[in-house]
């Protein structure tokens, strides 16, 4: 290579480089997979190793993690600098970097290992064992003031157990999602209408780095569940110059001791061979760990050994990451097949032999849009390589070329909706996605604009999920479904679900779920066979034969009683399940506690609109465009005579509370922890409906604070702070009588 060509390399390398860590660490996005973002690190060291007038002080390889500032948060400097670590792949650079270890310690090396957390670097701040502060890590040097929301982590103590701490003591940790409690979110986050992470790690820093100015309670109130879920374990201290112990382990034991949350899974071993088999072994039962990891940390055990051997100028050099590759299998490419979604979008997803990776079986994966396909080279019939996109998300890498026979054949977007038959295009032009314009009557959309009025974030119908939504839009039997759009859908009576028979659809895809063999999963949610002799149930039988007669199934029944109950919603909840672009529960809320009425939001201008605290220009141009289309003012008649009231019960109108003048007219309110007889959404409408504010926060301007089970810091700092502190009971007394009721 030339030194000319090696400049060019090394120039694109570092700008691509930085570009990614942009993303990863400042954006929370995963635009390649750890695996190439590794590659072009051992480039761009390969390089500047052969050229070294090439490498700079602020080369990727001789730099930390993202920016040293942001501009959302305050900068902390580190009281000592933290740094990265190296990484190996196979066993041959393990074994090459151990030997290389114990070769410079001149003495036998015992050896610590530990799990690779993917989580989000943490640096927490203890002088005289209390919390002072907690950051990020930053560039290694000054990294973002996070100690707000780390307080609200209650695994994290802001106070040590114990005595004899020294004055000033950094703890090193990393912050994740646990797995059950990132599946969790992401079922909400789709429940709501709300972003689904990528990872488990994109989601804590997502939930870590967020600020709590200018969010409304609802928010303030998924930010708090999002930090009481995460977990964190410490790896490390800093600026602590003679800690009064001899080893790292030792050093575990002592933070244990002061209340700090560490790992069951780290063991000390006496030899390299030991330590190898330790990272094999960990690799083979990965997803048996409760967090996430991508391989495991090996470290000198002995203290004195870390400061013999030092550290580059961006990791220690008695420390090493051995990185475990994606999990990744073949499987056969059995077709391409276009799913529409809720809003047109037309997906093309692989549709797989079925096969087991990392940790559960997948069938499907998307593939975004015909370029994508493009790019990816696969041809329908192909073996190809499947991964999960950080151990979840089923990608597909490409195809085994050389596994082709020449029965192949490639993938033809379609030009027409196959739901609909209508001419897909763009929804402007440029955009590479092709959408189904047939927004009133496309069964695809329509059944995913019903599915979602039954979400949790929208009405919250029990009855209304997946099945029920297809078999109201797109059933097998009859020919013509109870519903063409989702006007009718509180006309509905329990005579008009059933005979009804539905092709089961994945709730992601849209495409129809698949039985062993093959076939189309089926349903029939709204009926059940009953003979006519004895009136027994025949719990077996799935075809009607004319011994039999059909009576409406306990879903049919509820699914009526549900969608009555769901008209006395409030307002804000409609607006959701009205599939208006970007109102959500936030902007729904703002706009119903401000406007009181569906009618009083149509006929506001844009500037109106926009000028309501959370919505915006964005909103209100949403706003203004849906409330422009005929069929949906359609929609609004009919539910409207279907008893929907679209108004707030004795709101003043435009710009006024509702609830002014209330029993806690005045009144500041925090509910924390679980308070029996309310959901934390209820607790806060009953606060806000009797006239109150419904507070996230705790502070001196706070008059109650309701704490139950789980309450964590915000009793903490209740009780610092000297706050009246109120029970469930005492809390259904204030919200339905006022605070003079609590002084009787």
């Amino acid at each position: 290579m030339s030194a000319e060509a090696a400049a060019d390399e090394s120039q694109r390398l570092t700008t691509r480089i930085l570009e990614l860590r942009d993303a990863y660490y400042e954006r929370d996005e995963v635009l390649v997979s750890d695996a190439e973002y590794d590659a072009m690190l051992r480039r761009l060291d390969e390089i500047e190793r052969l050229f070294p007038e090439l490498q700079s002080q602020d080369s990727p390889t001789q730099t930390v993690g993202g920016r040293a500032q942001t501009t959302l948060f305050t900068p902390v400097t580190h009281a000592e600098r933290m740094l990265s670590l190296d990484n190996v792949f196979s066993p041959e650079e393990f074994d090459a970097w151990a030997a290389k270890v114990v070769a410079s310690s001149g003495r036998p090396v015992r050896w610590l290992c530990e799990l690779k957390i993917d989580g989000l670097a943490i640096n927490l701040r203890y002088e005289r064992g209390r919390l002072t502060s907690a950051a990020t890590r930053g560039d290694g040097v000054v990294g973002e003031d996070v100690t707000e929301n780390v307080r609200r982590i209650a695994i994290i103590p802001t106070q040590l157990a114990g005595d004899g701490h020294p004055e000033l003591v950094e703890v090193r940790g990393e912050v994740f999602f646990p797995v059950d409690a990132f599946r969790e979110l992401n079922a909400e986050q789709a429940a709501a209408g709300e972003r689904v992470f990528a990872n488990p790690r994109n989601a804590a820093s997502g939930s870590l780095r967020q600020k709590a100015e200018g969010k409304n309670a609802k928010a303030m109130d998924l930010m708090e569940r999002r930090l009481g879920r995460l977990g964190m374990l410490v790896h490390g201290i800093g600026a602590w110059s003679k800690p009064p112990v001899a080893s790292q382990s030792e050093i575990y034991e002592l933070l244990a001791s002061w209340g700090l949350p560490t790992s069951s899974h780290y063991r000390v071993v006496d030899t390299a061979a030991d330590a190898a088999d330790f990272i094999v072994r960990t690799g083979e039962n990965r997803h048996s760990v409760e967090h996430e990891i991508d391989g495991v940390v090996v470290k000198v055990d002995e203290l004195a050994l870390h400061d013999e051997l030092g550290a580059t100028s961006r990791a220690p050099r008695w420390a090493i990451a051995y990185k475990y590759p994606p999990e990744q299998v073949n499987t056969k490419l059995l077709d391409i097949v276009v799913s529409v979604g809720r809003t047109g979008r037309a997906t093309p997803f692989a549709v797989m032999e079925k096969v087991r990776v990392a940790g559960s079986e997948v069938r499907q994966a998307t593939l975004h849009n015909q370029d994508v396909v493009k790019a990816k080279g696969v041809l329908i019939g192909d073996t190809v390589v499947l991964r999960k996109a950080g151990d979840v998300i089923p990608e597909v890498l490409g195809p085994v070329v050389e596994l082709r026979d020449g029965t192949e054949r490639e993938f033809v977007m379609p030009t027409e909706c196959p739901e609909c038959g209508t001419t897909l295009a763009p929804a402007k032009e440029g955009d590479v996605d092709l959408r189904c314009p047939n927004a009133q009557s496309c069964p695809a959309q329509v059944r995913g604009r019903v599915e979602h009025i039954g979400s949790r974030g929208a009405l919250d119908v029990e009855a209304l999920g997946e099945v029920s939504a297809a078999a109201l839009t797109q059933p097998f039997v009859p020919s013509e479904p109870p519903l063409r759009t989702e006007a009718g859908l509180f006309s509905l009576t329990v005579s008009d679900l059933f005979p009804i028979e539905v092709v089961v659809r994945d709730n992601e895809t849209g495409l129809p779920k698949l039985r062993e063999d093959g076939s189309e999963k089926t349903d029939t949610p709204f009926r059940r066979l009953r003979r006519k002799g004895d009136g027994a149930f025949d719990p077996d039988a799935t075809e009607f034969t004319g011994d039999e007669t059909h009576v409406p199934s306990k879903n049919a029944i509820e699914l009526i009683a549900n969608l009555d109950a769901a008209k006395q919603k409030p307002l804000w909840r409609f607006l959701v399940a009205l599939s208006i672009r970007h109102v959500g529960p936030v902007a729904a809320r703002a706009l119903a506690d401000w406007f009181g009425s569906l009618a009083a939001m149509r006929s506001a201008s844009r500037e109106e609109l926009a000028a309501v605290e959370g919505v915006g220009p964005t909103i209100a141009d949403a706003l203004v465009e849906w409330f422009a289309v005929d069929w949906h003012q359609q929609i609004i008649d009919q539910w409207a005579a279907d008893g929907i009231p679209f108004a707030t019960p004795g709101h003043p109108g435009p710009g006024t509370a509702a609830q002014a003048g209330g029993v806690l007219s005045g009144v500041t309110v925090v509910a924390t922890g679980s308070l029996e007889g309310f959901t934390r959404e209820g607790a806060l409408e009953a606060i806000i409906a009797a006239g109150g504010k419904a507070a996230s926060s705790v502070s001196k301007k706070t008059d109650f604070v309701a704490a139950g089970p789980g309450a964590g810091s915000k009793l903490a700092k209740a009780e610092e702070l000297g706050l009246r502190i109120i029970d469930a009971e005492q809390f259904a007394r204030l919200v339905t009588e006022g605070p003079a009721a609590l002084d009787d």
